[in-house]
């Protein structure tokens, strides 16, 4: 009985959700089997866990830095496996943070032995934050606005960021909050599905997304240089329309996003983008509950006769960052990426473009686990994600820096 088994969480067991952190165990046997698993329950009480299989040092120590897991949710030397690889007992479930005033509670467990796990030798508890100390939070209803707005603390001025989900909908907070936590004024905007907007609107009006612009705009902290947008999905393709239509944005990234209209007509000041042609008839169903692959609805973008959808991103004065998964399932977002890069070089424009073999199109902040095949909220299907555990975990952190140091670049 040598001394009790200690499980570290360093620098701190207490962080931002986007920060890597160094797991140790102390106090093992030298070479002893240990099995460690993480465990964490959503705000809905969901249960997501990862286990890992792993060997003491000749000292008996372990570092998940250093030591290769053997087995288990992931194999080789992952510092954040037990994170990125978070899964739910129950099948297509998504882990997303709704109340970003609490952290998630990651519990951290060693148990001996490569077997089942009945002997517990020790455990901690690492809070993974949302919203960074001193970064406040102020629900807007002003005007038509439906949207959060992030202050980082201190007078600034902040770059100002406009944040936008896809066609999910709703109020989405968690990459705001991080965003803001990180040094950004960000507003989280809400364009569907959210109070009295409806889940499918008729028309989308550039004007309301104007309206969020200029809100941010006035706001004392944010910088005079220009506004930031951010979109995923559905938000990547209105992000470049805002970076196209609307004065004052200096800066786009689009995260699996598309160079054309999608889903729903924008109007704009005495013109209206009509929506990118596609037909539900090529949706693939493999069995009648089952998931459901979009992949295949729209038609094809190089054909001329779907050109008037296209978002005329050429005539943006904006830089734009692309980012897309070559393992997106839902839509093919690399060649739509790269339909809008091609037409921005030849005329000269600056553009970015990164594209991630193995990820899918849920691309989030980083340690957020990937979700292969989730709930549609506006569709009420299954809908097929895509990616490949590792590969999308380590896309997530390239995207997450990538995005961080463009806006920081040209804001």
């Amino acid at each position: 009985a040598g001394m009790a088994v200690r499980v570290s969480v360093l620098p701190s067991p207490r962080c931002l959700f986007d920060e890597p952190v160094h797991i140790r165990v102390a106090g093992l046997q030298p070479q002893q089997a240990v099995t460690l698993r993480a465990s964490l329950v959503d705000e809905s009480g969901e249960l997501f866990q990862a286990h890992a299989l792993y060997r003491a040092g000749s000292s008996g120590e372990l570092d998940l830095s250093r030591s290769p897991a053997l087995g288990g949710s992931y194999l080789g030397v992952e510092p954040m496996g037990l994170l990125w690889a978070l899964q739910s007992k129950t099948p297509y479930k998504r882990l997303a943070k709704r109340n970003v005033l609490t952290p998630f509670c990651v519990d951290l467990e060693v148990y001996e032995g490569h077997g089942d796990m009945n002997r517990l030798l020790g455990k901690c508890t690492n809070e993974r934050w949302f919203l960074g100390e001193g970064v406040k939070r102020i629900s807007i209803r002003e005007g038509r606005l439906k949207a959060t707005l992030f202050l980082p603390p201190g007078p600034g001025p902040f770059p100002g960021l406009i944040d936008l989900y896809g066609s999910g909908g709703g109020l989405i907070e968690y990459r705001a909050s991080l965003l803001a936590s990180r040094g950004f004024v960000t507003l989280a905007l809400a364009y569907m599905s959210f109070e009295d907007i409806p889940a499918m609107p008729e028309i989308l009006e550039l004007s309301y997304f104007e309206e969020a612009v200029n809100f941010l705009r006035k706001q004392q902290q944010v910088k005079d240089t220009g506004i930031g947008v951010l979109g995923l999905s559905k938000g990547g393709d209105l992000a470049l329309s805002m970076a196209t239509f609307l004065p004052g944005i200096k800066a786009a990234v689009s995260i699996s996003g598309s160079s054309f209209n999608s889903f729903i007509p924008l109007k704009g000041d005495g013109f209206t983008i009509p929506v990118h042609p596609y037909d539900l008839g090529r949706m693939k169903i493999s069995d009648e509950s089952g998931p459901v692959d979009f992949s295949d609805v729209l038609d094809d973008h190089t054909d001329p006769a779907t050109w008037d959808c296209r978002i005329p991103v050429e005539r943006s004065l904006a830089k734009f960052l692309f980012l897309s998964g070559l393992d997106d399932m839902n839509w093919k977002s690399d060649l739509y990426c790269r339909d809008a890069v091609q037409r921005l070089r030849q005329h000269g424009r600056e553009v970015e473009f990164y594209s991630y073999s193995g990820a899918g199109h849920l691309l989030e902040p980083p340690y957020l686990p990937l979700c292969k095949v989730s709930i549609h909220r506006v569709l009420g299907m299954l809908v097929h994600w895509g990616g490949q555990w590792r590969e999308h975990a380590k896309a997530q952190e390239d995207a997450w820096r990538r995005i961080q140091s463009f806006f920081w670049h040209h804001l």
